[in-house]
């Protein structure tokens, strides 16, 4: 099923766009997090994507969701307006299953927070493997909205400012975390957060033709 919301020709980038730290995602490491999300939870039916940009990760998303809802707060296409950090609860455009994004870094902790609430089973979020780090964001991961598990890629997900190309290399670690609502998953669950494998070849199993529709789509002159 298509996601609602996704333009079938992918909306160019242009320069004012660039500041809001467009990283899009290649829709094979949205399958990856479509993988994880179904193991976590077979009961998933519905997934938002509210930082969507172009629709690169919602593309692999479809694959796993009878659903898959699309909001940015930048115009990329056919997708609603919503800024997921600053529009209050009662103007949100759509309830979900699950919140699955590629946030923003500046406002990761936000996404994490207003997610958890905002989502009905879970929550996924692809970021920097370093948002494990730093002393302040320890007490969001262990105490204020405690992550159920963590998913580091084996093999590089490049993510580059303003587009998506198939053959960009990357040197950062990204990984995805996720989140467990209460009454989602097992009964007993481990009394810390795991880490889950990310094998090599993903991006060969996981990527399709139709993704090229959304290669090396760049910032306008």
């Amino acid at each position: 099923m298509k996601p609602r919301g996704l333009s079938a020709t992918m909306a160019h980038v242009n320069p004012a766009r660039d500041a809001v730290n467009l990283f899009p995602t290649a829709p094979w490491g949205g399958r990856v997090g479509g993988e994880l999300i179904r193991k976590l939870d077979p009961r998933a039916r519905t997934a938002w994507e509210c930082a969507c940009g172009p629709g690169m990760m919602a593309h692999g998303l479809q694959d796993y969701f009878d659903a898959v809802y699309l909001s940015d707060f930048v115009q990329y296409g056919r997708h609603r307006i919503f800024d997921f950090v600053r529009d209050p609860d009662d103007q949100a455009p759509f309830v979900a299953d699950w919140i699955v994004t590629n946030p923003p870094f500046d406002h990761c902790e936000d996404f994490v927070r207003l997610a958890y609430r905002r989502a009905r089973r879970g929550v996924a979020m692809l970021v920097r493997l370093a948002f494990l780090e730093g002393q302040e964001r320890h007490a969001l991961l262990y105490g204020e909205c405690r992550y159920h598990a963590v998913a580091p890629f084996s093999e590089r997900l490049p993510l580059v400012m303003g587009c998506w190309d198939p053959d960009q290399a990357s040197a950062a670690a990204y990984a995805w975390f996720l989140w467990l609502k209460p009454g989602v998953g097992p009964r007993v669950r481990p009394p810390h957060p795991y880490v889950i494998d990310i094998a090599p070849g993903a991006k060969a199993r996981l990527t399709r033709p139709s993704d090229l529709q959304f290669a090396a789509v760049r910032a306008a002159a």
